[in-house]
């Protein structure tokens, strides 16, 4: 086997594991949150050695970071995915709204993930991650900017602060993790909440003019 060819295949297995290792990770912060997810528990659940953890991963935040990337990226993909497959803005807009609730109804053990990090992790200077400002938008939310903007610049969409309502609309979706958790009493099916949320931004955006 040549020397390129050695190294692809070592590249391969690496990625594999650390993909293996951030998966551990995942399942680790959803059944006993971030404090309590040290690299032993991780490793535990990976069928692995803490050793093999920190031969891929500096440390906990360094795995942490890695974590939060890959259940972003995982997210963002599977509602651009679905936005981009539509014609219309106004079907663009339905597919958003539907596609970004339909992962969280499908995937509640990332979303508790993502949760436990973005509230309990901290930068080397002890400020939350969720006090961090980032001037990247993120690419889900830029689409659906795109979108209220392309509406608008073909007269489909009424006119309105663009920033305004794309932050509603996020704001609405991410309720619904609430409304999902079990240990709130009023509890709405994914399926409800979703058709109510697409009618309700549909009478709020589309001009009907």
């Amino acid at each position: 086997m040549s020397n390129n060819k050695a190294e692809e295949k070592q590249s391969f297995i690496a990625e594999a594991r650390r993909t293996q290792i951030v998966d551990a990770a995942i399942t680790t912060l959803d059944e006993i949150g971030y404090v309590n997810a040290s690299l032993a528990q991780i490793a535990k659940r990976a069928g692995i050695s803490t050793a093999l953890i920190s031969y891929h991963f500096k440390d906990k935040n360094d795995l942490m970071d890695h974590t939060l990337m890959a259940l972003l990226a995982s997210s963002t993909s599977y509602v651009l995915a679905r936005t981009k497959a539509e014609n219309t803005v106004r079907e663009k807009l339905h597919a958003y709204i539907s596609a970004s609730l339909a992962y969280q109804g499908t995937h509640a053990k990332h979303n508790a993930a993502l949760l436990e990090i973005v509230f309990n992790a901290r930068t080397p200077e002890n400020i939350p991650y969720y006090k961090l400002s980032d001037d990247e938008e993120e690419p889900v939310m830029l689409e659906l900017k795109q979108i209220l903007h392309d509406g608008q610049n073909k007269g489909e969409f009424r006119q309105f602060n663009v920033d305004v309502m794309a932050s509603a609309i996020t704001g609405a979706i991410g309720e619904y993790m609430l409304l999902a958790n079990p240990n709130i009493t009023a509890k709405v099916d994914l399926e409800s909440y979703s058709e109510e949320l697409v009618k309700i931004f549909d009478k709020t955006i589309v001009n009907d003019d």
